[in-house]
């Protein structure tokens, strides 16, 4: 049976909007949509810059419009080049830092601007915010960059670039192959059981007849940098309200983000952080399991109660820094979600009381198979103690959704994972009272492998008394080396809530999230055969393996907040 491959072309321009043909330095002209409030006085203006076709449901920007101009802002909604209706070459992260800025230039010489532009939007559309930070041009007063990143290109990892060499992001590469084709995107579902994986993605391109140049230097492992003028961290500062989901597949590089630059010179007076319990399509964590009365995607009414919440944040942030209405002390520095308990506010993130615990694994022996497998304790074992697991690549490990982009539609159990005796379970006993996380969490572990590259992947989860386990947060590393690994899982702010327990999981393989490892030299795209494994984790006081949480103090633990639910 041949591949199903569908186009998505662009949708009409909304009767609300006028489209313009704006020109670039180079002659390339882009697709540009002006949402006007009227009245004639210029206003301030709020940009966004995307691939997903302007006018498209997907990104609703009729609506989000909407909810702007009735506050005083005109906005203007661009195709990026070689996307939809705009002309020019197909290839993201690249010409966005002068697209940015002549895109500028144009708006403040409007009769509606007032000649100060703030920017806003998620994902693709927050790294070209980060791009015209990079062109300084100066009507640039404000951005609203969420769920995203400054580093996730074609060849730089989606997770912490601090962490080391990563498994290839698969989800990274079908979104490349199915958006960075061409003009149009394409829907298809990838056969990633085929061997050589790289096939299964080569069907896909002979049935559109065109390849996808970003896939091709994922393939390639070519590193693509994005910016042409300095980098983003070393750009004139403007104020930033970051927008983050803790279950945002990107959650961690944009933390990276937000913690590099609150320490800046320059940059660290203007950041502010939301952070909700969320995933990168902005389903909720008190919504999940989604029903259709809850999907924003399904149901008009569901929509337009999560724009709401979506858009005010930055209303009240533009209000401030584009117009002036307002003063910065009305803004919280800090406005987090305590996932199961509510809102918070703090001057800092991680919230100035919370602090690092340690919780080392012990009892490795009793990991592989049923939970409640091994145990993580306050101090680490005197003797030494290992435990192999094997890496199939005939049997992978499945992973925690099998689209990250939406990690909380389905909120998957993942009791069946933890039961498999291919992957090694450590557990806490069940909490007497709940257990704040709020900040970083690390994985520290001693790990070495029979094979010359390996992968490693790290679960938390969130083990109910029923037996359900949930994601909390997840990362990975690849090595080829004996040794520590430490694995950044990302920030949170998550209660344990009594009764419950943490459960941290270990595994060689993550799919479909990510392309199984080769077992070998050869590359994993481009082989037939790979190849099985055996890893081993070392635990004990020679060998340390933790988890590194960042927690609440008791005191604060068992308070509630704003919006709180019982415990």
């Amino acid at each position: 049976m041949s591949l199903v491959v569908q186009r998505v072309n662009a949708e009409p321009v909304p009767p609300d909007a006028r489209q313009h043909m704006v020109r670039m330095r180079d002659g390339v002209r882009l697709a540009t949509d002006v949402y006007d409030i009227g009245g004639g006085e210029p206003a301030p203006t709020v940009l966004a810059r995307l691939p997903y076709d302007k006018n498209s449901r997907y990104v609703f920007f009729d609506k989000i419009a909407e909810r702007f101009t009735a506050q005083g802002y005109v906005v203007v909604v661009q195709d990026v080049r070689g996307k939809f209706r705009s002309q020019g070459r197909t290839l993201g992260w690249t010409g966005e830092v002068d697209d940015a800025y002549d895109t500028l230039e144009w708006i403040t010489h409007q009769p509606w601007s007032d000649g100060s532009v703030g920017m806003f939007g998620d994902s693709y559309y927050g790294f070209t915010q980060w791009s015209a930070v990079s062109s300084q041009h100066p009507a640039l007063r404000a951005i609203v960059p969420r769920v995203t990143c400054t580093t996730n290109a074609p060849g730089i990892a989606a997770y912490d670039p601090g962490s080391g060499r990563q498994p290839v992001w698969l989800e990274g590469a079908t979104y490349q192959a199915q958006v960075w084709t061409d003009r149009e995107s394409y829907e298809f579902d990838v056969d990633l059981t085929r061997r050589p994986v790289l096939a299964a993605y080569e069907e896909a391109f002979d049935a559109i007849g065109q390849r996808s140049a970003g896939f091709d230097l994922i393939v390639g492992d070519i590193r693509l940098d994005p910016y042409n003028g300095p980098h983003p961290y070393d750009a004139r500062p403007v104020p930033v309200l970051h927008c983050v989901g803790w279950f945002d597949n990107l959650g961690i590089a944009h933390m990276r983000d937000y913690t590099e630059l609150a320490r800046r010179p320059g940059w660290s007076a203007v950041q502010y952080l939301i952070a909700d319990t969320t995933d990168h399509e902005n389903y909720a964590l008190e919504d999940a399991p989604v029903s259709r009365e809850s999907d924003h995607f399904a149901d008009d009414a569901a929509l337009a109660r999560m724009l709401d919440s979506y858009t005010a944040p930055a209303i009240a942030f533009f209000d401030v820094f584009l117009k002036g209405t307002a003063q910065p002390h009305t803004l919280p520095r800090v406005r987090w979600k305590l996932g199961h308990a509510g809102w918070r506010d703090s001057d800092a993130w991680p919230p100035p009381e919370a602090t690092t615990a340690e919780l080392y694994l012990a009892q490795p022996a009793a990991t592989p198979g049923a939970v409640p497998g091994g145990t993580l304790v306050p101090s680490p074992a005197d003797a030494a103690e290992e435990v192999e697991w094997r890496y199939d690549p005939e049997n992978l490990v499945p992973s925690a959704a099998p689209v990250t982009f939406l990690q909380l539609r389905d909120h998957v159990d993942e009791r069946s994972t933890l039961d498999r005796d291919d992957v090694l379970v450590f557990t806490t006993p069940a909490s007497e009272r709940p257990l704040d996380l709020a900040g970083p969490v690390h994985a520290v572990l001693h790990v070495e492998s029979t094979a010359p590259t390996y992968d490693v992947f790290v679960r938390l989860l969130d083990l109910a008394p029923d037996g359900a386990a949930r994601l909390i947060v997840r990362g990975c590393a690849q090595s080829d080396a004996a040794g520590e690994l430490e694995i950044a899982l990302g920030h949170t702010g998550y209660r344990v809530r009594p009764g419950h327990r943490l459960a941290l999981m270990i595994a060689g393989s993550d799919f479909p999230n990510h392309l199984p490892n080769s077992g070998s030299l050869e590359s994993p795209w481009h082989t037939t055969t790979p190849k099985a494994s055996l890893q081993k984790l070392r635990t004990g006081s020679a060998h340390p393996s933790r988890l590194r949480l960042t927690v609440l103090s008791p005191a604060r633990t068992s308070c509630t907040g704003e919006g709180s639910e019982p415990a």
